[in-house]
């Protein structure tokens, strides 16, 4: 009976939940508490993967007690601040679990919601999307602003992201696996997740506001252009670059046709030909249509120039609770 017992132990599936964070100290025990509150109703073995950006309060201090009183906590703090993306790759790098959750440790994609997407994965799910209903406590700009912007990417890429959905997800191992394939540097997670295939669902929840403290993310980080959209846009479609074509062959049609008309003029109603305005006029015209062929053509050599400098995504400082004899 003993030994099968520890067999039935040994066979038990394991998730993972990792959890990117910078200066949640605030939030960090209540969110650990739900966690362990909605662990103990199901039947799997867990770990809590902490990966620690760089914080500056005292949130690793806090995490530090909870694992005292609870060994599945995982902590992974980074040399430096590398943002969300590198974060969780370095979860799913050190994440043992047969299948990974991956969320923000805000507490606005409430940890309940695990089961269904555990239950979802059971039935042969590989990647589990979660879609908001309503998003309380969100600036109103910022969600019309990021619809938009991903309604251009579906539009425009070879992929098609579910509205609504962001990085609370689930993928089976397999699934991070192929994702960890990618050797990307500046990777665009929510794009490479449906990239990849595999059998993909989506559950509905409704997102809540954040449970203490202020957002990391200001309304400029929806508009950078260093930052998702262009990152998704640029990663997944080579319209943009067809488009400084179309726009250079519009710019020369209207060019030619605007001369025409003036020559037209001249020779049928012995008009004067247009002087400075016109030339100005069609000076910035051209200006502009280069210009913007030339920006669309510097995001793309920005990225590969990023690409062949074949940096690492992220650089650890320290790793706690982890087995690092392979190392």
């Amino acid at each position: 009976m003993h030994k099968s017992t520890n067999n039935a132990m040994k066979n038990k599936k394991k998730v993972s939940v990792v959890l990117s964070f910078r200066n949640e100290a605030d939030v960090i025990p209540e969110l650990i508490r739900r966690l362990r509150d909605m662990f103990t109703g199901i039947e799997y073995d867990y770990e809590l993967v902490f990966v620690n950006d760089a914080s500056n309060d005292q949130s690793l201090q806090v995490l530090m007690k909870h694992r005292e009183a609870d060994p599945n906590i995982k902590i992974i703090n980074m040399a430096r601040r590398f943002g969300i993306t590198p974060c969780v790759l370095a979860g799913f790098h050190e994440a043992t679990g047969d299948a990974i959750v991956y969320m923000d440790c805000d507490l606005q994609d409430p940890p309940e919601v695990i089961p269904a997407m555990i239950k979802n994965w059971e039935e042969g799910t590989d990647v589990v999307h979660t879609t908001r209903t309503i998003r309380r406590g969100e600036n109103a700009f910022k969600m019309w602003l990021t619809d938009k912007a991903y309604q251009i990417i579906n539009l425009m890429a070879n992929i098609d992201i579910p509205r609504n959905t962001g990085d609370f997800k689930l993928v089976s191992r397999r699934a991070a696996n192929e994702l960890l394939r990618m050797d990307e540097f500046d990777p665009f997670m929510r794009g490479l997740v449906v990239w990849i295939g595999f059998k993909q669902e989506r559950i509905f929840y409704e997102r809540e506001a954040r449970f203490a403290g202020k957002t990391k993310f200001s309304l400029w980080s929806s508009i950078n252009p260093y930052q998702e959209f262009l990152r998704g846009l640029t990663r997944f479609s080579n319209l943009p670059l067809y488009l400084g074509l179309v726009a250079g062959g519009v710019v020369s049609s209207c060019s030619l046709l605007f001369l025409a008309v003036l020559l037209l003029r001249r020779l049928a109603f012995g008009a004067p030909l247009s002087g400075s305005a016109a030339n100005l006029a069609a000076t910035l015209f051209l200006g502009g249509a280069i210009l913007f062929t030339v920006g669309i053509l510097g995001v793309y050599i920005g990225i590969i120039h990023k690409e062949v400098q074949r940096r690492p995504h992220y650089i650890i400082e320290s790793r706690i609770g982890m087995d690092t004899s392979a190392e």
